[in-house]
């Protein structure tokens, strides 16, 4: 794949808590100039960044980020908000917590609900596989599709381990083309952005990609 393909399924991220407006400005200008998927940003820079794309790139924004760990109303919430300030795309956590404890209905209602508040925009649901087991894996992946999401999402990037390529292989593989598969976590090299794309990911989730196909030193998620 060349570098512009690459960049198109990328959502240029900056999750980071001290992340300032200049630095989220910084942001969009490297998602515009390098044709991004979109900019994945914390919910507070929503509006902001909606009114300073101006709908050159789709913003995508996290919920019920890092932990997925609050109430549903909660999340739901929160999304409805992101979408009335202009996100187009919302990537929301599991209720982790639930998952091990087999309620399998309250994580799909979880979900649902926020499905219901994003509508007809993209949802992504972030499972957080370094917390999981296998058999967690792959009931995650009929659960998101049986919700409605739009995508099953490996990791936030603030855990123990992000993306690898087991998981994407074993996600794209469990969802069975009823919805699409992010890797997110950990991407650092244009070889990973590569292999996971063609194991069958949609979209990469870094902050990491425009730097590192511009030939720059990249850290971060």
């Amino acid at each position: 794949m060349n570098r512009e393909e690459i960049l198109s399924h990328v959502d240029h991220t900056l999750l980071k808590p001290e992340a300032t407006w200049p630095q989220i400005q910084q942001l969009c200008d490297e998602a515009i100039a390098n044709h991004t998927a979109s900019v994945c940003i914390n919910t507070c820079y929503v509006k902001q960044a909606v009114e300073y794309m101006a709908g050159r790139i789709p913003v995508c924004c996290v919920v019920g980020f890092p932990l997925g760990a609050m109430d549903t109303a909660s999340k739901a919430f929160e999304a409805k908000t992101a979408i009335e300030n202009g996100a187009a795309e919302v990537d929301m956590v599991i209720n982790i917590g639930r998952l091990k404890n087999k309620e399998y209905d309250a994580v799909r209602e979880d979900i649902r609900a926020v499905k219901q508040a994003v509508g007809d925009k993209i949802l992504k649901v972030i499972i957080e596989t370094c917390l999981l087991t296998e058999e967690e894996k792959e009931k995650m992946c009929d659960i998101v599709c049986e919700a409605g999401a739009d995508y099953i999402k490996t990791s936030t990037g603030f855990s123990t381990a992000g993306a690898n390529f087991h998981d994407v292989e074993l996600m794209v593989k469990g969802v069975r083309g009823r919805c699409k598969v992010k890797a997110a976590g950990g991407i650092s090299t244009v070889e990973d952005m590569e292999t996971f794309l063609a194991l069958g990911a949609d979209r990469l989730g870094t902050s990491r990609a425009v730097k590192i196909l511009n030939g720059e030193q990249a850290k971060g998620y």
